[in-house]
């Protein structure tokens, strides 16, 4: 009991600190990984609770819950027993909404049993190979995109103990230092074994604590083999299991009370908290192991996660530095309050280090034309990727202009227009772009019901949603995306269209526009 109030102390501590970071970071890992699905859910980013009427032409949300899965799929291989009468059951509900508050819609293992369920429903034909494909999707998805980011959450944990400056893309650090498969494998094998062992129960309860620190061994050393991080997690949870069972548990009051607040109280408050406190207790327990000289202690090897160097160290390291290890010469990277990256022991190839990106630059018009269609297609291929992603078919998704979506094209422009002048301001950008796609996608959804009859979209069955038209996991997703766009994507763009001669741009450009006027008055024809 002392031990959890003095990991919460120094959590609560952290977090005076660095607040805005330490939510950032675990609205991303929701958003983009997957790991607080409870908070997701009331989103809207993943299926609406059993008791939702839903609506599938929601861009983020599966057209069949988790929950309906298994109970179709159970009533289908258990016909006539007690198991399949269970999901007929009143007890079957409060199942159902466990169900989708502790999981997410996109997982590789929700996807593979709609595949198994449409095997039983319909012929083989081409939306069983689309099926298919979105499986294969969200495996890929699961393997390489969310369980290196659960890793880069952990590293930005580790890191805020010492550094309050610790950026918040230090969450895709994996990708920026190119090492990403061997990681991967070892997160797929956990899964994999986890998942073996939950089939037992009992043993899927002790393996689930067992394995708890191997996304933090992995964020302290992602070159560590297999074998050690399993052995080195189970090292360490050795007589801890029940401990960090009972620091979950103190936990419980605050996840009922997030309940109550649709999942807002977990984004502002629980998941840094209770994230922060596991990353406390894993350099406690990382702490004792590596003094005690224990097995294999040599690979838990960065010391700097909790011995901030002094200006004199960082300096008389940096003339010892051999510049064949890393491309991290420059004085930059002595940055005030950040960890020292040019001592972490896996540097980056030379070309992964690129110049900083100039965010806050101007764009020409032609710059403008091009990103617009680029944003357009960029949307586009980003809605049938999630579509196939999450429900293994396109039917539903409205792109009247395929390949492109000009709602996008529009918000991407808005974006470089006005928030490139808070560049400096991340949070009030994320908001700016939040409300700037929802007030164009409500318009837009307006404009088309007004000439056409027809409402392009309905997120009527989604939490907080308006008229249906918009809901707050699409324009979340959007304003992620937005981001990325503003902060990345425009810039590096834009530095290789500038490189073109100006008649190749222009040529570019007419050419794009050229096509999607003809696409637009092809298709207002045919619906003519």
């Amino acid at each position: 009991m002392w031990k959890r109030k003095v990991l919460k102390k120094k959590t609560r501590m952290r977090m005076k600190q660095n607040y805005w970071r330490m939510i950032s970071v675990c609205f991303l890992a929701a958003m983009l990984a997957g790991l607080y699905p409870v908070s997701a859910t009331f989103l809207g980013s993943q299926a609406s609770l059993p008791s939702l009427e839903r609506n599938m032409t929601a861009p983020f949300a599966a057209e069949i819950t988790n929950s309906e899965v298994i109970s179709d799929l159970a009533r289908r291989l258990f016909k006539g027993t007690f198991i399949s009468d269970f999901f007929r059951s009143p007890f079957s509900t409060a199942a159902d909404i466990a169900i989708e508050l502790g999981t997410t819609s996109s997982s590789a293992f929700f996807s593979f049993l709609r595949a198994v369920n449409n095997f039983f429903v319909e012929n083989w034909d081409i939306s069983t190979l689309i099926l298919i494909i979105g499986v294969v999707l969200s495996i890929l998805y699961q393997i390489f995109i969310s369980n290196l980011l659960n890793i880069g959450e952990k590293r930005f944990f580790l890191e805020n103990h010492s550094y309050r400056q610790t950026p918040v893309s230090k969450i895709f650090f994996l990708y920026k230092l190119r090492v990403i498969t061997h990681p991967a494998w070892i997160m797929f094998c956990r899964a994999l074994f986890q998942f073996f062992w939950s089939l037992t129960i009992v043993g899927g309860v002790i393996k689930y604590y067992e394995y708890r620190m191997i996304p933090y061994i992995l964020a302290e050393n992602p070159k560590i083999s297999r074998k050690d991080a399993f052995f080195l997690s189970k090292q360490l949870m050795k007589h801890n299991k029940y401990k960090l069972f009972l620091l979950h548990l103190s936990f419980i009051g605050w996840k009922i009370l997030s309940l109550f607040t649709f999942g807002i109280l977990d984004f502002l408050f629980v998941n840094p908290y209770l994230t922060g406190t596991e990353a406390e207790l894993y350099l406690n327990l990382r702490r004792n192991y590596v003094l005690s000289r224990s097995a294999r202690y040599e690979q838990l090897n960065d010391s700097y996660l909790e011995h901030v160097p002094s200006e004199d160290e960082l300096l008389i390291s940096k003339a010892l530095y051999d510049d064949s290890r890393g491309p991290y010469t420059q004085i930059s990277y002595f940055a005030p309050e950040q960890y020292p990256v040019f001592l972490f022991s896996v540097q980056p190839p030379f070309k992964a280090v690129r110049s900083p990106v100039k965010s806050d630059r101007t764009y020409a018009f032609l710059s403008c034309v091009f990103l617009f269609h680029v944003f357009s297609i960029l949307g586009w291929v980003c809605e049938m990727s999630v579509q196939l992603l999450v429900n293994g078919t396109t039917d539903g998704l409205f792109s009247p202009f395929s390949p492109w979506m000009p709602i996008y094209g529009i918000f991407g422009i808005l974006i470089l227009l006005v928030c490139r002048h808070f560049i400096h301001k991340p949070v009030l950008v994320f908001l700016l772009n939040f409300v700037f796609y929802s007030v164009l996608e409500f318009a837009v959804s307006w404009i088309t019901e007004f000439f056409t009859g027809t409402q392009p979209w309905d997120y009527s069955g989604y939490s907080l949603n308006i008229a249906g038209r918009i809901y707050a996991g699409g324009s979340i997703a959007a304003a992620l995306l937005g981001c990325a766009f503003l902060y990345y994507l425009a810039p590096r763009i834009t530095d290789r269209f500038i490189k073109l001669r100006k008649f190749s741009r222009t040529a570019i450009c007419t050419g794009l526009t050229i096509l999607l006027l003809a696409d637009i008055i092809f298709r207002v024809t045919v619906h003519a």
